[in-house]
């Protein structure tokens, strides 16, 4: 099985008008951690769109229009991630999708690759998040003394890093440094059954 590791950057929140900007992922053995593949891109995004941006979500990623302008077409990325796909085999019931924010990600992702697209491919539909894997098992913990709940120790990626005493994401976010982060939790939360060391 493999868990394709995701994090975007986009210039706001609402995906009816803001886009994405940045998008990394890595392919991942979810069985012994081992990295197949990665990919991270700049996607480029118009004047028109940069307009339109929130600039809350600028103060998280640091994104300026000069970086913005630079990458690449939002056709070019998608071209891109489906040649990845194809290369690396990725297909449902063989690969899960695995963020902090899937709602989020996946319909950004979606600006770069149509829902029927990906449907066509057959692509995986499943779209986990850290949190609640990490709510499952505290929520467990709690409930038999050996730790604390949830909403004791906060679920945002940052604050199951520190209850796992992990850093913090670097500053400002990107994308690729967002995967890492990802999956560096996601190994003291789940872990990798067999592990390569």
């Amino acid at each position: 099985m493999l868990g394709i590791f995701l994090d975007s950057e986009t210039n706001g929140l609402n995906f009816q008008k803001h886009r994405i900007v940045e998008i990394a992922f890595k392919i991942v053995d979810i069985l012994t951690g081992q990295v197949k593949d990665s990919y991270e891109s700049l996607v480029c995004v118009t004047q028109e769109e940069w307009a339109k941006s929130d600039p809350a979500s600028l103060k998280v990623n640091g994104f300026t229009w000069e970086e913005a302008s630079k990458g690449l077409p939002p056709s070019m990325v998608g071209t891109q991630i489906q040649e990845m796909f194809a290369k690396n085999k990725i297909k449902r019931g063989e690969a899960v999708f695995i963020c902090q924010n899937p709602s989020f990600d996946r319909v950004f992702f979606s600006q770069l690759i149509d829902a029927d697209i990906q449907e066509s491919l057959l692509w995986p539909y499943h779209w986990l998040d850290l949190a609640s894997m990490y709510w499952g098992k505290t929520i467990k913990e709690g409930s038999t003394g050996t730790g604390n709940y949830p909403w004791e120790t906060g679920y945002s990626k940052d604050k199951i890093a520190i209850a796992n005493s992990l850093p913090k994401e670097g500053q400002p976010h990107r994308a690729m440094n967002g995967v890492d982060h990802l999956i560096l939790c996601y190994k003291a939360v789940v872990g990798f059954p067999k592990k390569v060391l």
